[in-house]
């Protein structure tokens, strides 16, 4: 059983690093505030792109790493 646990919480792991790489990184500070993002139609479609899918992935991965951790823990 502590075997089984384990891969998985290794694959979950390198799920989470194989989904980070793939993001884009974030435009911030006067780049972002010029280009008006905010008014734009990309804004109102942003939970359909691609770089939202991943984010999401990587909190659903990262609770199952945690939850996987902490019964690693208790089976200890």
């Amino acid at each position: 059983m502590k075997i089984a646990i384990t891969i998985l919480q290794l694959l979950c792991g390198l799920g989470i690093i194989l989904i980070v790489l793939f993001q884009s990184g974030k435009s911030a500070g006067l780049s972002g505030a010029i280009g008006g993002v905010a008014d734009s139609f990309l804004a109102k479609n942003k939970a359909k792109t691609m770089d939202a899918k991943l984010a999401r992935a990587t909190k659903w991965i990262g609770a199952l790493f945690l939850i996987l951790t902490l019964v690693l823990l208790i089976l200890g």
